[in-house]
């Protein structure tokens, strides 16, 4: 991986960490779970579809058209749904603890199907990153508050998507436009999202703040055109694991996020939380950055 890789997928996952946060706030304006969905992810297709003409590569074509349009299915429809959804019954900050688990079951996923070799060191940066994600919530109190099982099985299962859509992508990307391959994935999975609740979901557009929209066209804009497109420009050069292993850091952003936007509560795990994350992926990628 380059260091300039590095750098931006961290950056990105800072926006990423906030996401969690911003449906809180949107979910406020009364727009339900669905709805959210396709506000969001259909206005990031709209984006790209405008740009197409100057978007460079060629389309997805034949079988990875096909496979391009149900990774849109999978993802955008169910994936996201469930993903805001179980955000919705839990609070931000259990969000980011759940979110650990979607680094290791996207590196399992690209091991199994890409066949991907995961090292003794990367081993070692998942564990502790882990380890990290427990110690910011200090799960281990009895009177921390899980949200419940239903709730937690629903968000972690948005992960399961999230991990087959990197990985189907990932060959995808090497003969195709990475922007124009997600452009038409948005653009399948708004057009059944549409089916599903569109004339709710509009009806409640309608009714939005003017900083709920806001925050809808940073998560299409920000979050899903462009960090989504950098993301596959980074896996299509790297293996999917070494990118998964940066997702950790979404957990220390996301904790302050709740923190600061929510005002959920700081405590001292966070201090040697974000240490051990921060030395699990400089263990994990002390091989893999390169020049």
């Amino acid at each position: 991986m380059k260091p300039a890789y590095l750098i931006i997928l961290l950056v990105m996952n800072f926006f990423w960490a906030g996401v969690y946060c911003a449906y809180k706030v949107i979910g406020q304006d009364h727009l339900q779970a669905g709805g959210i969905v396709t506000l969001r992810f259909g206005l990031a297709g709209v984006c790209l579809l405008g740009f197409w003409p100057w978007l460079p590569g060629p389309a997805p074509r034949a079988g990875d058209l096909v496979k391009t349009c149900l990774m849109g299915l999978m993802l955008y429809v169910l994936g996201q749904r469930l993903q805001v959804y179980g955000n919705q019954l839990g609070t931000a900050g259990n969000s980011a603890v759940l979110l650990g688990l979607e680094p290791v079951l996207t590196s399992l996923a690209a091991a199994l199907f890409l066949h991907e070799r995961i090292g003794p060191r990367r081993l070692a940066g998942f564990a502790l990153g882990l380890a990290g994600v427990g110690l910011l919530n200090r799960v281990w109190r009895p009177d921390y508050q899980w949200t419940g099982l239903v709730a937690s099985l629903v968000f972690v299962s948005s992960f399961v998507c999230e991990a087959a859509y990197s990985v189907m992508g990932k060959p995808i990307v090497a003969r195709a436009s990475v922007m124009k391959m997600l452009a038409l994935s948005l653009l399948a999975g708004t057009a059944v999202n549409l089916l599903i609740d569109g004339p709710e979901t509009m009806a409640a557009a309608r009714m939005l703040t003017p900083k709920a929209w806001l925050l809808l066209l940073m998560l299409a804009v920000v979050c899903t055109a462009v960090g989504y497109s950098l993301w596959f420009i980074v896996i299509r050069d790297c293996p999917v694991n070494v990118a998964a292993l940066t997702i950790f850091a979404q957990s220390v952003f996301g904790v302050l996020f709740a923190a600061l936007w929510l005002r959920e509560e700081l405590h001292w795990g966070h201090l040697l939380g974000s240490a051990a994350i921060a030395g699990g992926l400089g263990l994990g990628l002390s091989r893999q950055v390169k020049r």
